[in-house]
């Protein structure tokens, strides 16, 4: 997690609404559970990849079962006989189709995974604790010399998922249109859908939409956003940062690709007597107008994905007036790990974001020095969002009967 101030380089320089999802209880601490399913259940036409494993060679499954079965058992995450559970102080999985697992994994690798989970292949009273020691280990999962093989076994990212003009305007509609309710089943009043920056750890949901505020409020200050200001901000959102640059006497111009977020984001304006100060277009960040004082981009680059981190930059210095700054936040992986996903295709960027990358601090100081631009500032807090996560995934559960009344099945309860 990282948040960058960027200004031209010197030689370059000349309110909320409510969404009638009825208040539940949220658990205070805890492993969050994912709704109990069986393959038998999933729906075909919408999970096909879900719904049946892969057809696997018998080689490619018995070598996935050797590697994966030693190595959840090195970390302690199964028991050695595969029988009855055994104790253990960390968090545990249960496969209940060691077949179907292996064959996925073999095929598929950690998409397979993915799917095995989703279609209720295995499961974990604490699947964040198991995500955790696996993320922590990953290097160790497959021997040194198998490594150079993985081209192997992994696919490329799909032609289709890449953010063309058409491309980006599906890809979002893929995710950030789902539906607004859904959203607003786990996020704070604030709908702000992006790290916050607290105080104190643990953190609690009571605390979130502050931490949100604070948060948005440095991003402000680090664009230097105050009476008058002309701010661009590329991803609206559902809002929230355009109310509060408003507040403070912006002009702001906002940008999204999300129909559903534009005009919920305009409901809010509007309820809050703000809709003369904040302009929300549909628009791509390729096709801005006009120069700004500012611009703020709330982690919305891990969407440009990295063909088009140039243009997204370019962009960005091509709509800053003299002596303006960039405040930019995004969510950041370590570089080698960046250059092996870009090539791949992953769970994330098949059922989550299409077309999609998270950048290293690397290539952002790359691809923005490319631009014309300079970082002031680069503070990280990965932490922070580590806690917002888990807030986030305790609400999610605690309102999963509502998720289920909107539509959203089990598979994609897991899968989310």
């Amino acid at each position: 997690m990282t948040r960058s101030a960027l200004t031209p380089q010197a030689r370059s320089q000349p309110a909320g609404r409510t969404l009638g999802i009825p208040p539940q209880p949220i658990p205070s601490s805890g492993p969050a559970a994912a709704p109990t399913t069986h393959r038998a259940d999933v729906d075909d036409d919408r999970w096909p990849d879900v719904a049946q494993p892969p057809s696997a060679g018998p080689a490619r499954t018995a070598v996935a079962r050797h590697l994966v079965s030693r190595a959840l058992h090195r970390l302690t995450l199964t028991a050695p006989t595969g029988g009855a559970r055994v104790h253990a102080a960390g968090p545990r999985m249960t496969v209940h189709d060691p077949d179907a697992f292996h064959r996925r994994i073999g095929r598929q690798g950690l998409i397979g995974f993915g799917e095995s989970y989703m279609a209720g292949e295995w499961d974990s009273d604490d699947l964040a604790g198991v995500l955790t020691v696996l993320a922590a280990r990953v290097d160790e999962l497959v021997p040194a010399p198998l490594r150079r093989l993985r081209g192997l076994w992994v696919s490329a990212r799909p032609a289709a998922d890449r953010n063309t003009r058409d491309g980006a305007r599906s890809n979002i509609r893929r995710h950030y249109d789902l539906s607004n309710d859904l959203f607003a089943t786990f996020l704070d009043p604030t709908l702000t859908y992006s790290s916050a920056v607290f105080t104190a750890f643990p953190a609690r949901f009571e605390s979130l939409a502050s931490a949100q505020h604070r948060k948005i409020d440095r991003l402000l200050d680090l664009a230097a956003v105050g009476e008058g200001t002309r701010l661009l901000e590329i991803g609206t959102g559902w809002g929230e940062l355009a109310l509060r640059a408003a507040a403070r006497g912006a002009r702001v111009t906002t940008l999204t690709l999300s129909a559903e977020q534009a005009a919920l984001a305009r409901e809010r304006i509007a309820a809050a007597g703000l809709a003369d100060r904040v302009d929300v277009q549909l628009r791509d960040y390729r096709d801005i107008q006009g120069r700004y004082d500012a611009v703020v981009s709330v982690e919305m680059i891990e969407a440009v994905g990295a063909d088009y981190w140039p243009a997204y930059f370019t962009a960005l210095r091509r709509a800053l007036a003299p002596g303006g700054r960039i405040a930019l936040q995004a969510i950041t992986m370590g570089h080698q790990q960046m250059l092996h996903t870009a090539a791949t295709h992953t769970f994330i960027s098949k059922y989550v974001f299409p077309g999609g990358l998270i950048p290293s601090r690397e290539a952002i100081a790359e691809h923005s020095a490319a631009a014309g631009l300079r970082t002031l500032a680069d503070d990280g807090f990965g932490e922070h969002y580590a806690e917002t996560l888990r807030l986030w995934r305790e609400r999610f559960t605690a309102r999963r009967p509502a998720v289920t009344g909107l539509g959203f099945d089990p598979v994609f309860q897991r899968m989310w």
